[in-house]
């Protein structure tokens, strides 16, 4: 770690500059607390594979399987949200505390208001991207009604399936990457700083991102990888994959921002 960079003029917090290798270690950091709180991560886990999975069988028995991939691209744009739980687990642990379920569940509480405000803009977000995944589909499919197996012939082996992928990639890109750079550690500083306004967190966070672009551009590809593969086994995965990584984003957190006036 070398020197830090004011997020604003006066008495406001500072980025440090990372390593390229520190999601590594964030991710290590991450192991270990989930193994230091087992029941607290694999409940997260367990309800993040049980909410998948009836997502999933709503959408077959409403053939509306199109919006299972825009669906699951969501969940990457909410997840940091949703993962407030085990950043006080996290927290709890480095304190020197055995997190329990309850206090996971009322981690909201540290700083409701500010909070809200973000998953109001988190959820703007997502509901933008679901419906432009919805026109995207129209545009190169037409009607958007099928089975999973007519799903999977329309987006891999149709004529249209290689520009609809491009198409639907890129927005998919630009919109994870702006959600990305304001909630990479802004939810985690909004519970570990009850004070700290949303706007002042946001603006951090986007700091923190651009001051360590390379580091932070692998730490999005490690979420996106681990959770991907987290999804592949039938969504069993999640219940290791995103413990693990909602840990991990809380020693990103801890690493990248800094309070104090470092001077």
């Amino acid at each position: 770690m070398t020197q830090a960079v004011p997020v604003f003029r006066g008495p406001t917090p500072f980025v440090r500059k990372a390593a390229l290798d520190r999601p590594w270690v964030w991710l290590a950091r991450g192991w270990a607390d989930l193994q230091a709180a087992p029941k607290v991560s694999l409940a997260y886990g367990g309800a993040f594979v049980a909410a998948s999975y009836a997502i999933a069988l709503f959408l077959v028995a409403t053939e509306s399987v199109y919006l299972l991939l825009p669906l699951a691209a969501g969940f990457l744009l909410l997840a940091p949200l949703l993962a407030v739980g085990l950043y006080e687990a996290s927290r709890l642990i480095g304190i020197g505390r055995t997190p329990t379920l309850g206090d996971a569940l009322s981690a909201f509480r540290a700083n409701p208001e500010h909070m809200a405000y973000m998953g109001f803009v988190l959820m703007l977000v997502n509901l933008f991207w679901t419906r432009m995944a919805m026109l995207i589909f129209a545009l190169f499919f037409g009607s958007p009604r099928g089975t999973l197996q007519d799903l999977i012939d329309m987006t891999l082996f149709s004529p249209a399936s290689l520009p609809f992928l491009v198409v639907g990639t890129l927005v998919g890109f630009v919109l994870a990457a702006a959600v990305f750079a304001i909630s990479a550690v802004s939810i985690p500083m909004l519970l570990d700083r009850p004070e700290t306004p949303v706007w002042v967190a946001i603006a951090t966070s986007f700091v923190a991102v651009r001051e360590n672009f390379k580091p932070m551009a692998l730490w999005a590809a490690l979420i996106c990888a681990f959770t991907g593969f987290g999804m592949v086994p039938f969504f069993l995965g999640l219940a290791v994959t995103m413990p693990l990584i909602g840990h991990a984003t809380w020693h990103c957190y801890k690493d990248l921002v800094e309070i104090s006036d470092p001077s």
